[in-house]
């Protein structure tokens, strides 16, 4: 069966525009290529000339050390993103099963939406790595693009009945909102660092410990990602390997999680609750704790539980697959006695 990005069904001409530019389907999921085609054509050239490059004005050991605003969210949105792409690919490729030919437009925008936000990330952590945000521009224009062309989708879908109860508005939906949450993350950098439209843009220097060779520790460091699966720590993993870790090459903590920085923390947070009008009231330990170090509390027992209560789901899934293999067998078994009685029966 020949390709073809409309299709070659007949009796149908897909490529007809007599009803309206925006109107003929096939177009609009060609104009949806467009920002894809865009952002990988700008970002590949400068990705392999740049790669690994570091920064020319600051000296520094590691690779990782510059969070622009927003970092952690753009992280988010993007792995949101590369969902939405995989089940907006998936239902693209069922939708062409029913078809008579082949569609390349109902799945070829969602593959290549998905190289291209992969792309968006690995461009924006070079950029962080090289602290160039004026090369964010891209990204910029690419959220903006991608965002009118899936409004423009968006808005043909609602205009020909297509609505909330089809899965492909849906995903259409999400999209238009994760892009416009990605180009407002875009904004938010501009105004933030002015790094463009603005007379003086904001400098900003490497964190101290970066700059000590002795600090190995780079968790608050790096991104999202490699702090999620702990990336970082692959060298000093692949090291004791070799030969027993020696603790120069562990290292030093950074500063701010050093003893003497939390006991100060802490120290502060407890003399706080001392007032000029009851000088001799004993402070609470507890509310000391939870003014200095509530947010990283909060969070990890947060996690503590989720991950205690998904320990539930192995069990559970396999409690699942058991009962469904015994009413199976239930299922066969009686299948095979009905089988005998009719073969009997014959033989009568």
């Amino acid at each position: 069966m020949p390709l073809s990005f409309c299709g070659n069904d007949d009796g149908v001409n897909a490529y007809s525009v007599g009803k309206g530019v925006l109107n003929n389907g096939c177009f609009v999921d060609a104009l949806n290529l467009v920002p894809h085609v865009f952002l990988l054509f700008i970002t590949f050239p400068i990705l392999f000339i740049g790669w690994g490059s570091q920064s020319s004005k600051v000296q520094i050991h590691h690779n990782t050390w510059l969070h622009f605003p927003g970092h952690n969210l753009r992280w988010i949105l993007t792995f949101l993103l590369l969902f939405v792409h995989v089940c907006e690919f998936a239902e693209g490729i069922v939708s062409n099963e029913m078809m008579v030919t082949d569609h390349l437009h109902l799945y070829m925008p969602a593959f290549m939406g998905f190289v291209a936000a992969t792309t968006s990330v690995v461009y924006y952590h070079n950029i962080e790595t090289s602290n160039f945000p004026k090369l964010l521009l891209v990204l910029f224009i690419y959220w903006v693009l991608a965002f009118i062309t899936k409004s423009i989708k968006l808005w043909k879908y609602a205009e020909f009945k297509v609505g909330p109860q089809h899965l492909r508005f849906c995903i259409t939906a999400l999209l238009v909102l994760l892009y416009g949450l990605l180009m407002a993350v875009e904004i938010n950098v501009i105004r933030v660092r002015k790094y463009v439209f603005f007379a003086s843009p904001q400098k900003v220097k490497p964190p101290e410990d970066l700059q000590d060779l002795g600090v190995r520790f780079l968790q608050p460091f790096v991104n999202l990602l490699s702090k999620a699966t702990y990336w970082w720590m692959n060298p000093l993993i692949i090291g004791a390997h070799r030969r027993p870790i020696e603790l120069k090459k562990i290292g030093k903590l950074p500063i701010a999680m050093r003893a003497l920085t939390n006991y100060l923390r802490l120290k502060d947070a407890y003399e706080d609750q001392r007032t000029a009008e009851d000088p001799n009231r004993a402070p609470s330990i507890w509310r000391s704790m939870y003014r200095a170090f509530g947010r990283p509390i909060l969070l990890s027992s947060t996690f503590r539980y989720l991950a205690d209560l998904l320990g539930f789901a192995g069990p559970l899934c396999i409690s699942g697959i058991v009962k469904y293999l015994k009413e199976d067998d239930g299922n066969v078994t009686s299948d095979k006695n009905t089988v005998g009685v009719c073969m009997s029966g014959s033989r009568l």
